[in-house]
């Protein structure tokens, strides 16, 4: 009886360690967890049915929505951009020609301006010119009267210290002979 004991003894240790064990993998229990992961995998399935998943798709609704509507914004803003770069673009060649226009206003009022200064000076540097020659020619003539006057006087003295009389006819015929080259 000894032996039975001891067989009795172990198969009891060796329930009592299974019952110690792990109680998930005790088949006894099998039911009774396949019930409540039925249970729990229903409710969660519902919670995310009827409470998740629509506040989830409300919101990608919603961010598809701002999404589009911010890509027609962008693209409407980009026509906008393009109308005013046009506008920019016409204004700024229409100003170009504006000041080609004005630069050559100017520089036709200029041109103006200094052809009638240079006809001033023209006028003013020809009256001065005429003038100048008007002096130049009495300067010449009054120079050359003395100079005949200075030569008549010099043919005299030659004349009369080398010893000879002349008579002022004859020395005025022959400084104006000289003179005449």
């Amino acid at each position: 009886m000894a032996t039975t004991t001891t067989t009795e003894a172990a198969t009891e240790v060796a329930h009592g360690a299974a019952k110690a064990g792990m109680p998930q993998l005790d088949p006894t229990h099998f039911a009774n967890q396949i019930f409540w992961l039925v249970v729990t995998l229903s409710v969660i399935f519902f919670v995310l049915k009827l409470v998740a998943l629509p506040r989830i798709g409300s919101t990608l609704a919603t961010r598809r929505g701002t999404i589009v509507n911010d890509l027609a914004a962008a693209e409407e803003l980009k026509q906008k951009v393009v109308a005013a770069e046009k506008a920019y673009n016409d204004a700024l060649v229409s100003a170009r020609a504006e000041a080609g226009k004005i630069v050559t206003a100017a520089k036709a009022d200029i041109q103006a301006d200094l052809n009638k200064a240079i006809a001033k000076a023209d006028a003013q540097i020809a009256a001065k010119a005429t003038e100048s020659a008007g002096r130049i020619d009495e300067i010449r003539a009054g120079a050359q009267a003395a100079i005949t006057e200075v030569a008549k006087d010099t043919a005299k003295e030659l004349v009369a210290a080398l010893g000879g009389t002349a008579d002022a006819r004859s020395i005025t015929a022959a400084v104006t002979a000289r003179l005449k080259g």
